[in-house]
């Protein structure tokens, strides 16, 4: 794929390359480090912010709460049976064991398994003043418990938070000093990036621009040369890219020059033949559509036999059609090509239309253009007998004169009105360029493929009497095949 692109563009895109690649490679770092710093700094939060839920309330909530246990009787029963104090100290372990799990320095790690274990020496405490508090002549007991073993416990606890809370309130002061040194390190990789951008565009950019400018101007120098009639003058051909491409067409050009005026008349004839065979080749096949839908109704209404009909008549027309892309054909398979075209024809129009061909058999092998006679029945019929609404024939004939075949298709319709006839007829000889005119586009096709083939001398005449007849002869070449 690289070595299809030319070389300038080569050049552009690694221009874009060396600005682009850098920047997005330096936006990259910038936005990987943010995140990752981002995500330390809330970690960080997160878990001071967790903590903290238990730095204040936590001892001074327990205290209270084994206070009322130890010292009233009535009150403690209702804080015993709730649990109070459980779940307390379950919330909390749940927390700080969850803190645990998300904390990932060791020393972090142990601060909070020594909570952990704290808090589970508290539940054992907790649970031996329940026992007792309901056991007369304990009192003094309890109390001594509570100040030893239950506040002991939770100072202890809430200093192993503080302790915690301020280990993690260190690592926001290094997250901050990593942040610095980051950003220092970034600064110079920008300021490198940059400069490196820099010096590698202003280095492509000017050979860019010398490699364009000055075969451009060249060229100029060698136009204005040739513009003065010397076309012996060239270019030099210096460099590899789109513009020595342009040097050597300018070279070639003024190199042929001198035969370009006989080239465009050469030129102007093979573009009108061109054009003549598309037009061939989009001759309108309408009434296809119509017979693929006649054949249709037939097979379902059971005619076999007209479906046989219809089909071998479509055959033999698509066979002569194409006729193995060869433009020639013989008299006789054109006669078969238009005489399928007109079973297909009589089956929609079997009311108002009869034929007749008469060429006779002597002239079959003589050589005609493929698609001559088609278009003037098609014509006979769609713009003749159609528009006479009643029974109408078509004849078709054929003769030798001398060394010419005169072929006729002549049709007893409405005839053309003398004035549209003078139309087509200036149509067909080339002076009116109207190729929307229905009647006349056929028979202009034809007219012109066959004085491009064959000459001037031959082609089509045409004759009318408006509602009564229509005559048109073919005088073509006697060439056998």
């Amino acid at each position: 794929m690289w070595k299809k692109i030319s070389p300038l563009k080569k050049r552009l895109y690694i221009l874009v390359l060396v600005c682009l690649v850098p920047l997005v490679v330096m936006i990259l770092y910038l936005m990987i480090t943010i995140n990752r710093f981002s995500d330390r700094y809330d970690a960080i939060v997160s878990r001071i912010t967790m903590a903290n839920t238990y730095n204040f309330n936590f001892k001074d909530d327990l205290d209270y709460i084994m206070y009322i246990i130890a010292a009233n009787v009535e009150r403690a029963e209702e804080l015993v049976d709730t649990e109070q104090p459980h779940v307390m100290i379950d919330d909390a372990r749940k927390m700080f064991q969850n803190l645990y799990e998300i904390t990932d320095e060791e020393y972090a790690k142990n601060q909070l398994k020594r909570i952990l274990k704290n808090l589970n020496t508290l539940e054992d405490r907790v649970e031996e003043i329940e026992a007792d508090a309901f056991v007369s002549g304990t009192y003094d007991l309890n109390m001594e418990r509570l100040d030893v073993n239950i506040r002991i416990l939770t100072n202890l606890i809430q200093e192993q938070i503080q302790t915690y809370i301020y280990d993690q309130t260190r690592n926001l002061e290094v997250l901050r000093g990593d942040i610095r040194r980051d950003v220092n390190r970034a600064v110079q990789m920008v300021g490198i990036i940059f400069t490196v951008i820099l010096a590698a565009a202003f280095f492509i950019s000017r050979k860019i621009m010398v490699g364009i400018t000055e075969p451009i101007r060249n060229l100029c120098e060698v136009t204005k040369v040739a513009g003065s009639g010397n076309f012996g003058v060239r270019v030099r051909e210096e460099s590899g890219d789109e513009l020595v491409q342009l040097s050597v067409s300018f070279n070639q050009m003024v190199e042929q020059i001198g035969n370009l005026v006989e080239g465009i008349r050469v030129e102007q004839m093979n573009l009108k033949a061109t054009e003549l065979k598309l037009l061939q080749a989009q001759i309108n096949p309408h009434f296809l559509y119509n017979t693929l839908d006649a054949i249709i109704w037939l097979a379902e209404s059971g005619e076999k036999e007209q479906v046989v009909y219809m089909v071998s008549a479509l055959s033999d027309f698509f066979r002569t059609t194409l006729s193995k892309g060869r433009d020639f054909v013989s008299v006789g398979d054109e006669e078969v090509h238009i005489k399928s075209y007109l079973k297909i024809q009589q089956f929609r129009y079997r009311d108002i239309l009869e034929y007749e061909i008469r060429i006779p058999e002597e002239l079959h092998e003589y050589q005609i253009l493929k698609m001559t006679l088609q278009p003037l029945v098609e014509n006979a019929l769609y713009h003749g007998i159609k528009n006479k609404r009643r029974l109408g024939h078509i004849l078709v004939e054929g003769k030798k004169e001398e060394d010419t075949l005169v072929l006729t298709v002549r049709d007893d319709g409405m005839g053309i009105k003398p004035e549209k006839l003078d139309y087509i007829k200036k149509v067909i000889a080339g002076d009116l360029q109207d190729y929307e005119n229905p009647s006349g586009f056929g028979l202009f096709n034809v007219e012109q493929r066959v004085r491009l083939n064959y000459g001037a001398q031959y082609g089509l005449r045409i004759n009318s009497v408006y509602g009564e007849w229509t005559e048109v002869e073919i005088i073509l070449p006697a060439v056998k095949k």
